[in-house]
């Protein structure tokens, strides 16, 4: 199953996401879920980069299949509502691939 945790900051906003395991919805190179939650993710952290400017702090492990992503802090208000709306975009993505297949999908939330 493939883990998704979502870190809100005090405001709301997404500060940090973290992906980990395997969908094992097919195999290896043909599993669609792992494929779309990669697309989906990554996307939006080229997104977050390209629209804004800000690169975020990363920690990847394909082999384990992790997928680490933390939003810089003290970024000027505009940075930081181009990156919610980014996320949140991200995490709509996210939560319908989790209502389509949720057995190889979970994601939960901390603060």
């Amino acid at each position: 199953m493939i883990n998704i945790t979502i870190n809100r900051n005090e405001s709301g906003s997404i500060q940090l996401f973290e992906i980990s395991g395997h969908a094992f919805f097919a195999d290896r190179g043909k599993d669609i879920v792992c494929a779309g939650i990669s697309a989906v993710s990554i996307g939006a952290i080229n997104a977050i980069h390209e629209i804004t400017g800000v690169t975020p702090d990363m920690e990847i492990d394909n082999e384990e299949g992790r997928l680490r992503c933390a939003i810089p802090e003290n970024l000027p208000v505009q940075e930081q509502e181009k990156i919610h709306i980014l996320l949140e975009g991200m995490y709509f993505s996210l939560k319908t691939i989790e209502e389509e297949y949720g057995k190889h999908i979970k994601i939960t939330f901390k603060k």
